[in-house]
């Protein structure tokens, strides 16, 4: 139900998307602001963003196999890399690299259609709002909509740049539309480290929260037989899977049935937690009591030695007393 609904929200943003792409690109021509051009190849990182996102989030869906035994989850996080630094910082780099020249120069540029490129960047904000608002109303997000989340509202914020650019610009104030597109341009580079660190701490087996891992642990205290827990680790294998590799410690006396029902126990109470990922869990015995045990049983079986043998002492004494037939 979550991967249908990420999938609805992306398939939506890249409409939107799209058509921003093809008001923005339209209009800059027609009046030559800058910041119209930012936010246009803003867009096109985004429409790239999005695009390697649905079809990673559709491969990632794919069943585990003999090659991928976890399953694909990590594709999306793959995805959100590569876009990241591919397209993103491309994109940043670029409009630095138109701004900076226009900032410093001393030739103004000629504007046309102030007034369209302003009504441009206004509806393109109404139709940015509309997936950000449906992302905001999902009770919870998979690894595509995460990414695609802080996206949304650098985009909000690279508009409301634009626009005071526009604004400005409108007003005589020129120098404000390449200042306008060096704004733009550092929002799309802080996105893309951000995403770029994000994705990468996932793909280097990044661990669930240290709530959840405390709650895993109880949990498994929590079962009849868990004389302790230790070696607790996680880490996630895709969208909401986490794969959990945990040491339980059970009375030595158990047989392997009672000890594996244990286990089975504390598996069915991790699973919500797990998503769809995997847990493997070690039965250990309780050394420190069997070692007690046995240490026990030398005792009682070295008096019980000692007292045949003085029993025996006792005997011989009283037949080898003189007078005793």
């Amino acid at each position: 139900m979550k991967q249908n609904e990420d999938a609805r929200s992306l398939q939506l943003t890249l409409g939107l998307y799209l058509l921003i792409f093809a008001l923005k690109l339209c209009v800059y021509f027609m009046s030559g602001v800058m910041a119209l051009l930012a936010e246009a190849l803003h867009t096109l990182s985004d429409i790239f963003v999005v695009g390697f996102l649905l079809i990673a989030e559709r491969y990632s869906r794919r069943e585990a196999d003999s090659v991928h035994m976890f399953g694909h989850g990590r594709a999306q996080n793959i995805a959100a890399l590569v876009a990241a630094t591919l397209f993103i910082s491309f994109t940043s780099f670029e409009l630095y690299r138109e701004a900076l020249p226009h900032l410093f120069g001393h030739e103004l540029p000629a504007y046309r259609n102030v007034s369209l490129a302003l009504g441009v960047l206004i509806v393109s904000m109404i139709l940015a709002a509309v997936p950000l608002l449906k992302l905001l109303r999902q009770k919870s997000r998979g690894v595509a909509a995460k990414a695609q989340f802080p996206e949304l509202k650098n985009d909000e914020l690279g508009l409301l740049a634009a626009l005071i650019g526009t604004v400005c610009v409108l007003w005589g104030m020129p120098i404000a539309d390449p200042i306008a597109a060096i704004v733009v341009a550092t929002i799309i580079a802080v996105n893309a480290v951000g995403l770029f660190r994000e994705n990468m701490s996932y793909l280097l087996g990044r661990a669930p929260s240290k709530d959840v891992m405390t709650q895993m642990e109880n949990l498994a205290s929590s079962v009849p037989g868990v004389l302790a827990v230790h070696d607790l680790r996680a880490a996630y294998i895709g969208t909401n899977a986490v794969h959990t590799d945990i040491h339980i410690v059970v009375a030595p006396n158990l047989t392997v049935v009672e000890a594996h029902g244990i286990a089975q126990e504390v598996e069915d109470l991790l699973k919500p937690l797990l998503g769809n990922g995997a847990c493997t869990i070690h039965v250990d015995a309780n050394l420190a009591e069997s070692l007690l045990n046995r240490r026990n049983y030398f005792q009682l079986s070295m008096k019980q030695t000692q007292d045949t043998c003085n029993d025996q002492i006792e005997r011989h004494n009283i037949i080898q007393k003189p007078g005793h037939d």
